[in-house]
């Protein structure tokens, strides 16, 4: 089972907010989702995010494929960094 990191459209018309979920790849974009990582709110003023970052490191570290977005997200708060500081480590 192929898992992605990926957004999940929330809220209303015009007035997008977002979950970023760790689901199958073969599941719809709005459908089931196995874990809820976080948080992405594109309204508000300063972009608002908040992440689980234990939960988003061990998604990454099991294998779990960010999506472009995702990626520049969890760039922004700091933790693909921390993934990649993490896997140098290990070899």
């Amino acid at each position: 089972m192929a898992v992605k990191l990926r957004l999940k459209r929330m809220g209303a018309k015009q007035k997008p907010f977002y979950r970023i979920v760790a689901a199958d790849a073969r599941s719809p974009r709005d459908g089931r989702f196995i874990d809820l990582v976080g948080t992405y709110n594109p309204i508000k003023g300063a972009e608002e995010i908040t992440v689980d970052e234990e939960k988003a490191l061990n998604w990454l570290k099991n294998g779990a494929e960010p999506t472009d977005t995702v990626r520049n997200i969890l760039s922004r708060a700091g933790i693909m960094a921390k993934y990649a500081e993490s896997k140098k480590k290990n070899k």
